[in-house]
């Protein structure tokens, strides 16, 4: 890879029970965002969702196995190609669909099996054993997607204390407590949400006091106050993140998949498979007020993921059915993505940058 004219790294997620190459690595030029394919690895399946550490050896990234009986995975990407770093460990739930770092731990949502999972990070950056798996309950009114719980993601808030996980099932978010010692997830609290919107994921606000659900079976965005000192979510607003017409009965249907803020917090930008846009809300000085500006081509098909680079000048859309990743420069006044490239990623589901 030529160092001077890269901005670093993108890890792409993808299914190989898709005909996808599992894990891929790409160089970013620093200049244009272009992604140019330096490895890949097979070695675990369906890896559709990343995160990446730090080992005493460098970089580690981590996996899920989007697999019935799931499992998470450690690379070490010193090199082009991923190497298995350890174990593939069992998470003990079904279907895992987020990872995320928090407290010395590795921490999966399983969607099958409606649970949470943490997993020590050993000192040379591999995963040991599950330590806990944290079961949640409840359902909600949507036929055949909401008849029992469904964590679709797991996340430290910013000030590290707080471990979120948002489930589709069950129209909530859930807080906990990770002991870094035991590994064990202790509930503190859970925040209720409109019944039958299916909360997907969620995103911080660059100051901390405010987090942006993202729905996904209704195309909706619910913006909340965090408060990091009492570990308390509370929803404070609902917008929508389609314009009307893409909302009617007679639109197609949509699934909104992630969400991104700015690293200014004046923008928020959402993926929406089926509608295969992407949208840009704008937010107000204290992040609270949320509107939709406008929605633009997500380059392909079902953007499964989007992904801001560390400069936050672009965006990355991973879209699944049409196998690619695409990338948009940001206008900094507007908010609104130019396309500039795109590269052929077989089943891509997700980016990320180191």
């Amino acid at each position: 890879m030529d160092s001077s004219n890269s901005a670093g790294r993108a890890f792409i997620g993808s299914f190989t029970s898709a005909g996808g190459r599992g894990i891929t690595v790409a160089a970013v030029d620093e200049e244009t965002g272009a992604l140019t394919v330096l490895g890949a690895t097979d070695a675990v399946p369906d890896p559709s969702y990343l995160a990446l550490g730090r080992g005493p050896e460098g970089a580690v990234l981590y996996a899920v196995s989007e697999t019935e009986k799931g499992a998470a995975a450690a690379f070490d990407v010193s090199h082009d190609v991923p190497g298995p770093l350890g174990e593939l460990r069992p998470v003990d739930g079904d279907g895992p669909t987020h990872i995320a770092l928090a407290g010395g731990h590795v921490v999966t949502a399983n969607y099958g099996s409606g649970s949470v999972t943490a997993l020590p990070v050993l000192a040379d950056g591999s995963l040991g054993a599950a330590s806990c798996v944290r079961a949640h309950e409840g359902s909600g009114p949507v036929a055949g997607r909401q008849e029992g719980p469904h964590a679709h993601q797991v996340l430290p808030d910013p000030s590290g204390n707080w471990v979120l996980s948002v489930d589709l099932g069950t129209d909530s978010v859930r807080i906990c407590v990770l002991d870094p010692d035991t590994g064990q997830l202790r509930p503190h609290g859970e925040t209720v949400l409109r019944p039958g919107t299916g909360p997907r994921h969620l995103a911080f606000h660059p100051a901390g006091g405010h987090a942006y659900v993202l729905n996904e079976l209704e195309p909706t965005v619910t913006v909340c106050r965090w408060d990091a000192s009492t570990g308390v979510l509370e929803a404070v607003g609902e917008t929508p993140v389609l314009p009307d017409g893409a909302r009617s009965d007679a639109a197609p249907a949509s699934y909104p998949s992630e969400a991104v803020v700015a690293h200014d917090g004046r923008f928020l930008w959402v993926a929406n498979r089926g509608h295969d846009s992407i949208s840009v809300l704008a937010l107000d000085a204290t992040g609270e007020q949320v509107s939709l500006v406008t929605t633009v081509s997500c380059g392909g098909h079902w953007p499964r993921d989007l992904a801001l680079d560390p400069t936050g000048r672009r965006l990355y859309a991973a879209n699944e059915r049409s196998g690619d990743v695409s990338w948009f420069t940001v206008d900094r006044e507007t908010g609104v993505p130019a396309p500039e490239g795109s590269l052929e990623v077989p089943a891509a589901s997700c980016v990320i940058f180191g």
